[in-house]
C-alpha cells in the first residue's frame, strides 16, 4: 500500500487558523490580532516584502517565506507581527537606523513571546537571553548596545550568545508624525482591551500584565518637568547691553526687556557607577538643550560620586563637552559645599542620580531637582522619575 501523502493547507487558512489558536490559548495576543487585518503580498510587493512586515495597521505575509514554516512557527510569526504596533515599534523609530531598530525590537518580542510559551520560535531570528538583559529589556536599550552595520550582515555572534537577523520590516506608512500620534493612542485603547478580555478569561500572565502596565500607565516625562524646572529659574530682566532697537528710530536709548534671561544654573551628574551609560547619554542630551535653550549665565556642571571628581563651567559663549568623571560611592553634600567653595550663586540646581545615599546635607536657599533613576523621594527639593524605557 502506497504511504499516504500529507500537503499543508492553504496559507490563507493556516493564518486564519493561527489567529483562531491565539484568541483560545492566548487571548492578550488573540485580542490584538484580530484587529489586524492579514494581507498575503503578491507581484512587485513579493520584492518589497520577502518575509513579512506591519505598518501598525495591518500586518503583511509572504507566502514563500511563510508556507515553509510549521504551524507552530507560523503562530509565532502571526502573534511578533501583532506585537510590533501594540508595543509602538512602528511609530517611535524616530531618526535611527531602520534595520538596526528592527532587530532591537525583535529581541524584545522574542524574548517575551518565548517566555510566554507562544508557538515556536523561527530560527535565525533575534533571539538573545544575554542581549536582551544587556539591553535592559527595551528596544532603544537593546539598539544603543547593536553594532553598526551593513543590512545584509548578520548579527550572529556579534554580542556574544546566539544573535540573530530581524526577519520582517517595521513600517511606518508614510503617515505624519500627527497621524501616527492618534493611531498610536487607538493602540493603547486596543491594547487595554486585550487585556481586560484576557483577564476575564483568567489568561494573562503576570509577565504580559507587567508588559501592559507599562504600556498604559500614564507617566511624567521628566524631560517635560527639567524644563519647566528651568522656566522657573527665567527672569524678566532689563539691560542696557542690548538697547530696545524699536524704539532707536525714535531716539530714545531704552533697555531691553528679556523674559530669557537666567543667571547661575548648577548640574551635578551622578557618576557613581549604579548610572547607566544610557541614562548618562540621555541626561548629556538634555544639558545640551538647557544650554541651548536657555544659555544661562553661567553653567557649572560638577561630576560627583562621594566627592565632586571633576568640575567645568561654561559661560555662554562656550562650547559645551559632557564627560563623565568618577565611579565610588554616592554623597550629595560635597556637591554643595563645592559649589561654596567655588563661591557659585546658581538660581537652581538639578541632579542626576538614583537618589541611594543618606547624605543629602541641608536644603539649600535654591530649589534642586533630583531627576532619578530608582528611588523617589528626598528629604527636600523636588524629585522627578526618569521614564522607564518602553519595550
Amino acid at each position: 500500500m502506497a504511504s499516504a501523502v500529507t500537503t499543508k493547507a492553504p496559507l490563507e487558512k493556516r493564518l486564519s487558523k493561527a489567529k483562531t489558536t491565539l484568541i483560545l490559548d492566548h487571548p492578550f495576543v488573540g485580542t490584538i490580532a484580530l484587529n489586524m487585518p492579514i494581507v498575503i503580498v503578491t507581484g512587485e510587493m513579493e520584492k518589497l516584502i520577502p518575509t513579512a512586515a506591519t505598518d501598525g495597521k495591518q500586518v503583511m505575509f509572504n507566502r514563500n517565506f511563510c508556507d515553509p514554516l510549521t504551524d507552530a512557527q507560523l503562530l509565532f510569526l502571526v502573534a511578533h507581527e501583532c506585537m510590533h504596533p501594540m508595543l509602538e515599534h512602528t511609530f517611535r523609530r524616530g531618526t535611527r537606523d531602520h534595520y538596526k531598530f528592527n532587530a532591537a525590537a525583535d529581541f524584545v518580542i522574542n524574548q517575551l513571546l518565548s517566555d510566554e510559551g507562544i508557538g515556536t520560535f523561527i530560527p535565525g531570528g533575534c533571539l538573545d537571553k544575554k542581549i536582551y538583559e544587556k539591553g535592559g529589556g527595551t528596544s532603544e536599550g537593546i539598539y544603543n548596545i547593536l553594532p553598526d552595520m551593513p543590512k545584509a550582515q548578520q548579527l550572529y555572534g556579534v554580542i556574544g550568545g546566539k544573535g540573530g537577523t530581524p526577519y520582517d520590516q517595521i513600517l511606518d506608512g508614510g503617515r505624519t508624525a500627527a497621524e501616527n500620534g492618534q493611531l498610536a493612542a487607538e493602540w493603547k485603547v486596543t491594547t487595554a482591551q486585550a487585556a481586560q478580555a484576557a483577564k476575564m478569561a483568567g489568561k494573562l500572565s503576570a509577565n504580559m500584565e507587567r508588559v501592559v502596565g507599562e504600556i498604559l500607565q500614564p507617566k511624567v516625562d521628566w524631560r517635560d518637568v527639567l524644563r519647566r524646572f528651568v522656566e522657573k529659574c527665567k527672569n524678566d530682566t532689563r539691560t542696557y547691553a542690548r538697547p530696545n532697537r524699536r524704539f532707536l528710530p525714535h531716539g530714545m536709548y531704552t533697555p531691553s526687556v528679556s523674559g530669557e534671561a537666567i543667571g547661575e544654573i548648577a548640574i551635578a551628574i551622578d557618576c557613581s557607577g549604579s548610572i547607566d551609560e544610557r541614562q548618562l547619554n540621555e541626561f548629556a542630551a538634555e544639558i545640551r538643550a538647557i544650554k541651548e535653550d536657555s544659555n544661562p549665565l553661567l553653567m557649572h556642571v560638577l561630576y560627583f560620586d562621594s566627592e565632586v571628581c571633576h568640575y567645568d563651567r561654561f559661560e555662554r559663549d562656550d562650547d559645551l563637552h559632557i564627560e563623565p568623571h568618577g565611579g565610588g560611592g554616592t554623597a550629595f553634600s560635597p556637591v554643595f559645599r563645592y559649589l561654596d567653595k567655588i563661591d557659585a550663586t546658581p538660581v537652581a540646581c538639578i541632579f542626576l542620580t538614583d537618589l541611594y545615599c543618606s547624605d543629602f546635607g541641608p536644603p539649600t536657599p535654591y530649589p534642586t531637582l533630583w531627576v532619578s533613576t530608582a528611588a523617589d523621594k528626598a528629604p527636600w527639593g523636588e524629585v522627578v522619575m526618569m521614564n522607564k524605557q518602553k519595550k
